[in-house]
């Protein structure tokens, strides 16, 4: 299982998944952090951008609305989109099926404490260089900020790079052993995946605390619907166009408050 060509994939995603997450709070911030936008990338990367698309689609959705403000520490959404991503694409190079997708959707929430724990540790870590820095003399003070940031920088890219380095290999183990799993379990892995937008849909509701439907995503979710019927749209469409309309009636209604 674990060749050099494994090895390598798994060391490109980590490097690569290691820059994506700086965006999250360190450095950026243009969103590229994002699941509807990382694990595409990284599905692309793989050869597999429909696995990223569905997977991170599925995640924005879910935790679209959890966001690290002040001292909240949320799951790394990152690192569980990407990493999702990478074990459907490696363990099905030709195309990841849908039951092997719903497995690694519902594998990335067992990352979630992993990924919350080194976000706090590295956050705690990254205080103290601050303080280190502010407790400098005079004309140092400057130049021990600058040294901190950019070792803070550092140190969030490590992390993220450690977290991919163990969970992929165990997420990959995982999967093989899915794949030996009876029909029923796999079966069962479908229904699930296409359960999950309503789940999300669900999710982006209640969070904005909306007391009639939202008009954004109905509006998505109704035009795709139709587009559906009259263009034959892939399934996958229809779950990028209700993303898309729940996405931005969210930021909308941030930007307003």
């Amino acid at each position: 299982m674990f060749d050099l060509h494994m090895v390598l994939a798994i060391t490109g995603v980590a490097l690569v998944g290691g820059l994506i997450g700086l965006d999250r709070t360190a450095a950026g911030q243009f969103m590229i952090s994002q699941p509807i936008v990382a694990a595409p990338l990284a599905g692309w990367l793989l050869g597999d951008a429909t696995a990223g698309l569905i997977i991170g689609a599925m995640l924005e959705l879910i935790w679209v609305l959890d966001m690290p403000i002040g001292s909240f520490v949320p799951a790394n959404a990152t690192v569980s989109a990407v990493t999702a991503t990478a074990v459907a694409a490696l363990t099905s190079p030709g195309g990841a099926p849908r039951s092997v997708l719903g497995f690694c959707i519902l594998l990335s929430v067992g990352t979630v404490p992993f990924t919350m724990m080194a976000d706090t540790y590295v956050r705690t870590w990254n205080s103290r260089l601050l303080d280190a820095a502010h407790a400098a003399d005079g004309a140092d003070v400057a130049r021990s900020l600058s040294r901190a940031h950019l070792t803070g920088l550092l140190a969030f890219f490590l992390k993220s790079v450690v977290l991919y380095v163990l969970l992929l290999p165990a997420g990959l183990v995982a999967a093989a052993l899915f794949l030996r799993s009876p029909d029923r379990v796999r079966v069962s892995m479908e229904l699930f995946l296409m359960l999950l937008p309503l789940l999300g849909a669900a999710l982006v509701v209640r969070r904005l605390s909306i007391s009639a439907l939202d008009p954004f995503l109905l509006t998505g979710f109704i035009t795709a619907g139709l587009l559906a019927m009259v263009l034959h749209l892939h399934a996958v469409m229809i779950t990028l166009l209700t993303v898309v309309a729940g996405w931005l009636g969210v930021r909308y209604r941030e930007h307003r408050s």
